[in-house]
């Protein structure tokens, strides 16, 4: 699994110009899923995204955590994060989960992070989504759950 996390002001997901899920402050997170991607895996980025220190204390320090603040998280579905661009000018799109596994996974991460914290939101799986967020830093933060970065 990969993710984009993004300190965001406020964040919101729209499909057919209806929106389905919206936060305020909090993490906006785009989510791709890899072959083989598990209960495990869900524990370990999900903790990761809702307690990586990327909100200003008293002191101004990033000392606080998504929980800590308790902002909203938004899981936003993006097999782009995926794509090999390494060659060439087109991306290829190999890598990563396939659409029926990756919908499934992606399902469940949000059915897992739900029961986890309790204010998740997330877009649709292969709608085509509008996304509109206000970045708030900005703050972004990489993570692969194969620690390829």
């Amino acid at each position: 699994m990969r993710a984009v996390l993004q300190r965001v002001a406020y964040a919101r997901v729209s499909v057919d110009g209806e929106t389905v899920g919206s936060i305020e402050n909090g993490v906006a997170v785009l989510v791709g899923m890899n072959t083989g991607d598990d209960a495990k895996t869900f524990d370990r980025m999900f903790n990761k995204i809702k307690n990586m220190r990327i909100f200003e204390d008293s002191e101004g320090k990033m000392n606080l955590s998504v929980s800590d603040k308790g902002y909203g998280i938004l899981l936003i579905p993006n097999f782009t994060i995926y794509a090999d661009a390494r060659k060439g000018n087109r991306p290829s799109f190999a890598m990563g989960a396939g659409p029926d596994e990756a919908r499934k996974s992606f399902n469940a991460f949000v059915e897992y992070a739900r029961k986890s914290y309790d204010k998740v939101e997330s877009g649709v799986f292969q709608a085509y989504m509008k996304v509109e967020l206000l970045n708030d830093g900005p703050i972004t933060i990489l993570l692969d759950s194969d620690k390829l970065f």
